[in-house]
């Protein structure tokens, strides 16, 4: 969206209810209907934004379900996460998200949520392994764990935002999982269903007794290359294949959880 800075009160109320940006709010409406009914939030959890502009964002509004959610909840704020327009008070975790969208200029939406079996790697520590499912590796690749802070504030944001250069998907310890995407809220909410769909079936694959097969380095190699091609950051872009790390003979018990800072 073009950027007009320095907006007054009245330029900032007609941007906000323009029909390009109530198409984004009815974007939010949507994916929180998703989030919620896959059950990857409950109460009034989880939290999205999409950027409008160099400096603005809008976001889903706090103590409200995300499966409930109205075009009019939504809150217009600046990077800096004042509000700027909305009747509803802003996410608490607002902070999060815009710190991602300033370390990551591409970044045009971010998605939190609480996806069971995501969340349950992150409360256990252990780092989801890789190298199983050709779908999370073009699209996601590698999930770190960020350490718990409390919920909303800047040292959280600040822990989640330093693993975006290499990461689109980040588990954060004792919480749930963000997501931010360079294309669209859409592609950043289908980071939530890989990563769930993902963990989900590294579970019950572990329950049958048996060492889990892993792509071979050149396997690997390959869908690396279709991931650069996408435009998707990955620490191991540019590795030669024998220098990529495979999780072979990986079992949820043998894996010491990553120490919580």
């Amino acid at each position: 969206m073009k950027t007009v800075k320095r907006r007054t009160s009245s330029e900032i109320g007609a941007f906000f209810n323009s029909p390009e940006v109530h198409a984004l709010k009815l974007q939010l409406c949507d994916m929180g209907r998703r989030l919620w009914s896959r059950a990857y939030v409950d109460g009034n959890g989880g939290n999205m934004a999409i950027r409008v502009g160099e400096n603005l964002a809008v976001c889903t509004p706090t103590l409200v379900s995300k499966g409930f959610m109205k075009p009019e909840d939504m809150c217009l704020v600046d990077l800096e996460g004042n509000q700027l327009a909305g009747t509803k008070k802003r996410t608490s975790e607002i902070l999060m998200h815009l710190q991602i969208m300033k370390r990551q200029a591409r970044a045009v939406a971010t998605v939190h949520c609480h996806p069971p079996h995501a969340t349950a790697f992150a409360v256990a520590g252990v780092e989801p392994p890789t190298c199983m499912l050709p779908e999370i590796e073009v699209f996601i690749g590698k999930v770190p764990i960020a350490p718990y802070r409390t919920p909303g504030t800047p040292e959280m944001g600040k822990l989640v935002a330093d693993l975006t250069d290499h990461h689109n998907t980040i588990l954060m310890a004792n919480h749930g999982v963000v997501s931010w995407s360079h294309l669209s809220l859409e592609d950043a909410y289908f980071k939530m269903e890989i990563i769930e769909a993902y963990c989900r079936t590294i579970v019950i694959a572990a329950q049958l007794g048996t060492a889990l097969k892993t792509f071979s380095n050149s396997q690997l190699q390959e869908l690396l290359k279709i991931k650069q091609t996408l435009g998707i950051p990955d620490p191991r872009h540019g590795l030669k294949e024998d220098e990529l790390r495979r999780d072979d003979e990986w079992r949820p018990a043998s894996i010491k959880s990553k120490s919580k800072e």
